[in-house]
Protein backbone atom coordinates (compact mmCIF):
# COMPACT_ATOMS: atom_id res chain seq x y z
CA UNK A 1 0.00 0.00 0.00
CA UNK A 2 1.54 3.20 -0.89
CA UNK A 3 1.39 5.73 2.18
CA UNK A 4 0.51 9.17 1.45
CA UNK A 5 4.04 11.71 1.38
CA UNK A 6 2.70 15.36 0.96
CA UNK A 7 -0.83 17.27 0.94
CA UNK A 8 -0.09 17.74 -2.84
CA UNK A 9 -0.08 14.28 -3.59
CA UNK A 10 -3.77 13.71 -1.70
CA UNK A 11 -4.99 16.52 -3.64
CA UNK A 12 -3.75 14.52 -7.15
CA UNK A 13 -4.61 11.19 -6.03
CA UNK A 14 -8.33 11.83 -5.01
CA UNK A 15 -8.93 12.93 -8.58
CA UNK A 16 -7.40 9.88 -9.84
CA UNK A 17 -10.10 6.82 -11.11
CA UNK A 18 -10.98 4.68 -7.64
CA UNK A 19 -9.15 5.47 -5.01
CA UNK A 20 -9.37 4.30 -1.09
CA UNK A 21 -7.45 6.30 1.58
CA UNK A 22 -7.16 4.06 4.31
CA UNK A 23 -6.86 6.41 7.64
CA UNK A 24 -4.29 5.28 10.34
CA UNK A 25 -1.88 5.73 13.29
CA UNK A 26 0.88 4.09 14.93
CA UNK A 27 -0.46 4.06 17.63
CA UNK A 28 -3.84 2.78 16.82
CA UNK A 29 -4.60 -0.70 17.97
CA UNK A 30 -7.57 -1.26 15.92
CA UNK A 31 -5.62 -0.12 12.70
CA UNK A 32 -2.87 -2.85 14.12
CA UNK A 33 -5.66 -5.49 14.17
CA UNK A 34 -6.35 -5.48 10.69
CA UNK A 35 -3.25 -4.10 8.74
CA UNK A 36 -2.12 -7.90 7.85
CA UNK A 37 -5.31 -8.23 5.61
CA UNK A 38 -5.11 -5.18 4.37
CA UNK A 39 -2.76 -6.86 0.92
CA UNK A 40 -5.54 -9.39 0.57
CA UNK A 41 -8.00 -7.14 0.02
CA UNK A 42 -5.60 -4.58 -1.96
CA UNK A 43 -5.42 -7.83 -3.93
CA UNK A 44 -9.20 -8.73 -3.99
CA UNK A 45 -9.64 -5.04 -5.77
CA UNK A 46 -7.25 -4.32 -7.98
CA UNK A 47 -8.98 -2.11 -9.50
CA UNK A 48 -8.46 0.55 -6.72
CA UNK A 49 -5.40 1.90 -5.70
CA UNK A 50 -5.06 2.16 -1.79
CA UNK A 51 -3.22 4.95 0.18
CA UNK A 52 -2.23 4.96 3.73
CA UNK A 53 -2.79 8.42 5.44
CA UNK A 54 -1.38 8.79 8.70
CA UNK A 55 -3.45 10.84 10.70
CA UNK A 56 -1.13 12.26 13.11
CA UNK A 57 1.02 13.37 10.12
CA UNK A 58 -1.75 14.78 8.13
CA UNK A 59 -4.38 16.31 11.21
CA UNK A 60 -5.43 18.84 8.53
CA UNK A 61 -6.68 16.45 5.68
CA UNK A 62 -8.50 14.48 8.61
CA UNK A 63 -9.96 17.74 9.62
CA UNK A 64 -11.00 18.74 6.35
CA UNK A 65 -13.16 15.31 5.69
CA UNK A 66 -14.02 14.91 8.77
CA UNK A 67 -11.99 12.06 9.99
CA UNK A 68 -12.60 11.40 14.10
CA UNK A 69 -11.99 7.93 14.29
CA UNK A 70 -9.83 5.38 13.01
CA UNK A 71 -9.04 3.05 11.03
CA UNK A 72 -11.05 4.52 8.57
CA UNK A 73 -12.09 4.28 4.76
CA UNK A 74 -13.22 7.12 1.93
CA UNK A 75 -12.81 6.14 -1.64
CA UNK A 76 -13.09 8.90 -4.37
CA UNK A 77 -13.26 8.64 -7.94
CA UNK A 78 -12.13 11.50 -10.18
CA UNK A 79 -12.44 13.88 -7.50
CA UNK A 80 -16.11 13.07 -5.94
CA UNK A 81 -16.45 11.28 -2.88
CA UNK A 82 -18.08 8.02 -4.00
CA UNK A 83 -18.18 5.85 -0.41
CA UNK A 84 -16.85 6.57 3.24
CA UNK A 85 -16.50 3.67 6.68
CA UNK A 86 -15.75 6.54 9.00
CA UNK A 87 -16.02 5.26 12.76
CA UNK A 88 -13.83 4.88 15.84
CA UNK A 89 -14.67 1.30 15.99
CA UNK A 90 -12.83 -1.16 15.27
CA UNK A 91 -13.54 -3.14 11.38
CA UNK A 92 -13.47 -6.29 10.36
CA UNK A 93 -12.11 -7.79 7.33
CA UNK A 94 -15.35 -8.58 6.33
CA UNK A 95 -16.50 -5.20 7.15
CA UNK A 96 -14.16 -3.57 4.88
CA UNK A 97 -14.89 -6.20 2.11
CA UNK A 98 -18.25 -5.19 1.83
CA UNK A 99 -17.63 -1.60 2.08
CA UNK A 100 -15.86 -2.24 -0.83
CA UNK A 101 -18.29 -4.50 -2.58
CA UNK A 102 -20.61 -1.65 -2.43
CA UNK A 103 -18.66 1.04 -4.21
CA UNK A 104 -20.07 2.17 -7.04
CA UNK A 105 -18.11 0.43 -10.69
Amino acid sequence: MKKLTSHDEFTKMMKEDQVVFYFTAGWCPDCTVIEPVLPEIETEFPSYTFVQVDRDEFIDICQDFSIFGIPSFVAFNNGEEVSRFVSKDRKTKEEIVEFMNNLPS
